[in-house]
């Protein structure tokens, strides 16, 4: 029996605006395992849900999404269960709410290639494990910002700057490489939990207060290093 992916609502205000989809990470493991709500790449999602809704003011629904099977199967990729997640979040909300994926490693890589899907307003992707080739999405109409530390190990910096800058000529993309920041986001993880909640904010809500950072990344600086 396959393995089913799963929606934890983290954030459900009565009337909200928008929807954000949070994406975890993850390696892949031997026999197909489910994802376990307790893996580190899931756990290391959980501030960043909770400071998306924060900064939603009551104005943002946000859930946390568990894929199907841990990494990357092809028979069912984390874009389907994206696709999936989607649907699910329809049923209890108007179809007309914008929509704003923020994922991490993997789920970078799944919310750039679901990112063109017809709701979707906006991306945030953090050290996003990518090919430079997943710049070839058309993301035409989304805002898209892709945060990596210099210092990860696991996914390449310069893979994800290659895809930015094919993304970049069908998107709005920015760029934020964070100095010493390393794959986790342990370590300076304040600045990507800010950067993710602040921008799907500011991208999502009308009126939404801009931090000076995502001022300048939705102005004109496309590549910024904090």
């Amino acid at each position: 029996m396959p393995n089913s992916p799963r929606l934890i609502p983290v954030s459900e205000p009565k009337n909200a605006e928008a929807a954000v989809l949070v994406l975890h990470g993850g390696a892949s493991r031997r026999g197909n395992p489910m994802v376990s709500p307790t893996q580190l790449s899931v756990l290391r999602m959980i501030p960043i849900a909770k400071r998306l809704a924060l900064a939603g003011r009551r104005r943002l629904a946000v859930y946390r999404l568990l894929n199907s099977t841990r990494g990357w199967d092809t028979r069912r990729t984390p874009v389907d269960d994206v696709h999936w997640a989607i649907d699910q979040m329809h049923e209890g909300l108007t179809e007309r709410l914008p929509v704003g994926l923020v994922g991490h490693s993997l789920g970078g890589r799944a919310a750039l290639l679901a990112g063109d899907r017809r709701e979707v307003r906006s991306v945030v992707a953090l050290n996003p494990w990518v090919y430079p080739t997943d710049g070839e999405v058309d993301l035409s109409g989304r805002k898209v910002l892709i945060v990596h530390g210099t210092d990860d190990r696991i996914a390449r910096p310069d893979s994800s700057a290659a895809a930015a800058r094919l993304l970049s000529r069908t998107a709005d993309v920015s760029y934020v490489r964070v100095t010493g920041g390393k794959h986790a986001m342990l370590r300076r993880h304040r600045d990507f939990d800010k950067l993710a909640a602040d921008f799907a904010a500011a991208t999502l809500l009308d009126g939404a207060k801009q931090s000076d950072l995502v001022a300048r990344v939705l102005g004109e600086e496309r590549l910024v290093e904090i």
